[in-house]
């Protein structure tokens, strides 16, 4: 990893002191001896050389000099100062000069870029602990995520189910109703028609007669339960005396009451007498 960083540095940096040497060569050979030329090019890609090898030792240190650094890019910049320069004189393939002038800032900023990667690199193991917390963490969300999109289908799939009960006790309770008030009305017209109650009266007029009873529709709703009958507590009155006693209740008002509000009236009084005795006393009576 570190080569990454440090081999185009490095190549960078050798074709930059190689250019700028020959550049100092070639233009002040023609105004000096070429040997103080090559010095002069020699005392650039030195200066240059050994601050760039002082600021990589103190990297390594884990130090920094901000006086070396800039001592660095001043040697850097003059080092591009004098291929502008040379560019701008040449009279021929300025352009092509003018093109490379910019090689030594390029291999400065190459170092300044490979130090950054120095202070900021890891070793292996830390890069893999790190690679092992990332991947726990995807495999937590994703099984977080997995997790709720289960719970939704779940949560959803439940709400059917309870939408379509609901629905289906609904419509079995819409039908319900519906049967019950057909019935209902079935009854309801029986009770009230001409032949249903002359039928009822030819029944009944045996046990009743001149009474023309009313046919009371079934209750449809909460009833009371009936209570047992219950064994007669005090002395049983004689045939005689109950059949005066129904024939005196039955004629106590006009027209004479039915059975029903005659047993009535005489419970009612505190009289006692079983069911049956009472319907024959009742039958005597009216007979």
């Amino acid at each position: 990893m570190k080569a990454k960083t440090v081999l185009p540095a490095v190549a960078m940096t050798a074709v930059s002191m190689v250019l700028t040497l020959a550049v100092v060569v070639m233009w002040l050979g023609t105004a000096m001896p070429w040997p103080v030329a090559l010095v002069v090019g020699l005392g650039i890609d030195g200066g240059w050389l050994a601050t760039l090898a002082y600021e990589r030792r103190l990297a390594a240190q884990g130090d920094h000099s901000r006086a070396v650094t800039a001592v660095g890019w001043c040697f850097g910049l003059i080092a591009a100062g004098v291929l502008v320069a040379h560019a701008l004189t040449a009279e021929q393939s300025a352009g092509a000069w003018l093109a490379v002038a910019w090689l030594p800032i390029a291999a400065k900023a190459l170092w300044l870029v490979h130090g950054l990667w120095e202070r900021t690199a890891l070793t292996a193991t830390a890069l893999g602990a790190i690679r092992g917390i990332q991947q726990e963490a995807r495999d937590e969300a994703a099984v977080a995520r997995a997790r709720l999109r289960a719970e939704a289908a779940t949560e959803e799939t439940r709400l059917t189910a309870v939408t379509q009960a609901g629905a289906r006790v609904a419509r079995v309770q819409a039908k319900t109703a519906q049967t019950l008030s057909r019935a209902w009305a079935t009854l309801e017209t029986a009770r009230a028609g001409e032949d249903t109650g002359r039928a009822l009266t030819s029944v009944t007029s045996r046990v009743t007669p001149g009474v023309t009873p009313r046919w009371e529709l079934p209750v449809w709703g909460p009833t009371e339960p009936v209570t047992g009958l219950t064994l007669e507590a005090g002395p049983a009155l004689t045939d005689e005396a109950l059949d005066a006693l129904v024939d005196e209740i039955r004629h106590s008002e006009v027209p004479a009451l039915s059975y029903r509000e005659m047993a009535i009236r005489f419970r009612a009084a505190g009289h006692s007498a079983s069911e049956v005795r009472l319907r024959a006393a009742w039958k005597r009576v009216a007979a």
